[in-house]
């Protein structure tokens, strides 16, 4: 018998997401990453990937679509 490898899934982020996500990262831990309108400084280790990925979004890299974003399973019982 021979044994069947699973099908490998598509990586979820491309590479220019995570560089923008990694400059983020890096400029949060310096102090130098600021929100959009309000300017402030950014302490959140989510809030920095949330910027990092929205720029790559933003630039045209393969990111999945915002959680807002994607349609939501309506489940129906009668």
């Amino acid at each position: 018998m021979t044994s069947r490898k699973k099908a490998k899934a598509p990586n979820r982020y491309g590479d220019l997401a995570a560089r923008k996500v990694a400059r983020a990262m890096r400029e949060m831990k310096r102090g130098d990453l600021h929100s959009g309108r309000s300017g402030k400084v950014v302490r959140s280790r989510k809030q920095a990937i949330a910027i990092g990925l929205s720029e790559a979004r933003r630039a045209g890299g393969k990111v999945p679509k915002a959680p807002g974003k994607r349609k939501r399973k309506t489940s129906r019982s009668s």
